[in-house]
C-alpha cells in the first residue's frame, strides 16, 4: 500500500479494510467502516426475493477483512487473486471512498474500452438532478 495512501487513513491506528470482488474483474478495498455502511444496506434488501438473495450471495462470496502490516502490505487471498487475475503488477484506483484492485493489464484495457456512445452514456447516467429527469 502507497505510504501516502495510509497516512491518509488516520495516524497512528492500523487500518483495518474488507476486501472483495469488484463488479468488474477488480477487486474492491473497502475501509472498514465504509464497508459496514454497505452491508448495512444490502441487510435491508427483501431476502424474499430471489434476485436479492443471489445478489446478496455473490456479493459476499470472497470478503474478508484485511489489516495493512508493519511493512504496509496486506495479503490477499489466491481465489480472490485469480477471480481478478492478478499474477504480478497491481494498479490501485482511487473511487469514491473505496479502492479498485486491478491487474496491470485488465486495467489498461478497461481504459481503452470505449463505451458505445458516451453522450447516451452520460445522459442516463447524469441526466436526472434532484430525482427529476432534465431536458
Amino acid at each position: 500500500m502507497p505510504s501516502g495512501l495510509i497516512s491518509q487513513l488516520g495516524e497512528g491506528k492500523t487500518p483495518t479494510f474488507v476486501i472483495n470482488r469488484g463488479f468488474e474483474k477488480c477487486l474492491m478495498l473497502y475501509p472498514e467502516d465504509v464497508w459496514e455502511k454497505i452491508t448495512a444496506e444490502i441487510n435491508q434488501l427483501n431476502q424474499y426475493n430471489k434476485k436479492n438473495r443471489e445478489f446478496v450471495r455473490y456479493f459476499y462470496r470472497g470478503a474478508q477483512k484485511v489489516e495493512v502490516d508493519s511493512a504496509d502490505r496486506i495479503l490477499i487471498s489466491k481465489r480472490l487473486l485469480d477471480y481478478a487475475e492478478i499474477d504480478k503488477d497491481v494498479v490501485l484506483s482511487a473511487y469514491n471512498d473505496r479502492i479498485e484492485i486491478w491487474s496491470l493489464e485488465k486495467y489498461e484495457a478497461m481504459l481503452n474500452e470505449e463505451p458505445m456512445d458516451f453522450s447516451d452514456l452520460a445522459e442516463d447516467v447524469l441526466g436526472k438532478t434532484n430525482g427529476k429527469e432534465q431536458e
